[in-house]
């Protein structure tokens, strides 16, 4: 695992090398993402992801992709999260042409990989909901990068996902606006953009690491590595 995370981080500079919060503070401040401060039942952590506040005008699905990089990052550190796993609600409504000509197979294989064997987060469950039609070609050209135990996990709820959730997550995991009685999605959008702001520092270190570990001193000889690929990620941070 370890070996696949650092062959991903090599692979995907354009990604890996900016973890910086207030570079998509715009888009997180629209309340397009949060980790819920109530586990589950199996004690996994819950993210929602709300496509539809993602404009693809102002934002390109690298950047959107590096926020779930940057929650990701954050929570590998819980131990309880590492053992217990996470679980992912994505909220479909709103998505649009402009974004399904976003997604292109290579980024496609690099996000599969991330959800597969290139980070040390299990993927319990992934729950799509208002999901449209025309979303199935851009979930059609992911699929087949995906192992089957992923796609076994994967599950479709369609408009009517507030009784369909329920049987996967208790009333009070969940925001009213999903069918339970927890924080609304607005709060907890707002607790995780200032949980990832406060962590901006943190961030930075994992990102400037060439294997992450922001314990590692900077004079570490591993140092060397990231020089190699400087100029090749220098004004990415804010790219397409």
């Amino acid at each position: 695992l370890l070996l696949n995370y650092l062959h991903w981080r090599r692979e995907s500079p354009e990604i890996s090398k900016c973890l910086s919060p207030l570079s998509v503070f715009g888009l997180l401040k629209t309340s397009y993402h949060a980790v819920l401060p109530q586990r589950d039942r199996a004690g996994s952590r819950v993210l929602i992801y709300r496509i539809g506040q993602w404009n693809p005008k102002d934002w390109s699905a690298l950047q959107v992709f590096r926020v779930s990089l940057m929650t990701s990052e954050i929570i590998s550190r819980e131990t309880e999260t590492q053992r217990r796993g996470v679980k992912a609600v994505f909220d479909l409504k709103g998505w649009s042409l402009g974004h399904a000509l976003q997604i292109n197979p290579s980024l496609a294989r690099k996000i599969s990989s991330v959800l597969s064997d290139s980070f040390p987060l299990k993927v319990r469950g992934i729950h799509l909901v208002n999901e449209p039609m025309f979303f199935r070609p851009v979930f059609a050209m992911i699929r087949p990068f995906l192992p089957d135990k992923i796609k076994q996990r994967i599950h479709m709820h369609g408009t009517d996902f507030h009784h369909t959730l329920s049987d996967f997550f208790l009333p009070d995991v969940l925001p009213p606006e999903y069918g339970g009685n927890g924080s609304g999605i607005e709060d907890v959008c707002h607790a995780w953009t200032q949980e990832l702001l406060q962590s901006e520092n943190l961030l930075k270190k994992i990102a400037s690491h060439p294997t992450g570990d922001a314990s590692t001193s900077a004079g570490d000889a591993l140092i060397s590595e990231e020089n190699e690929t400087k100029q090749l990620t220098e004004g990415r941070c804010l790219g397409t």
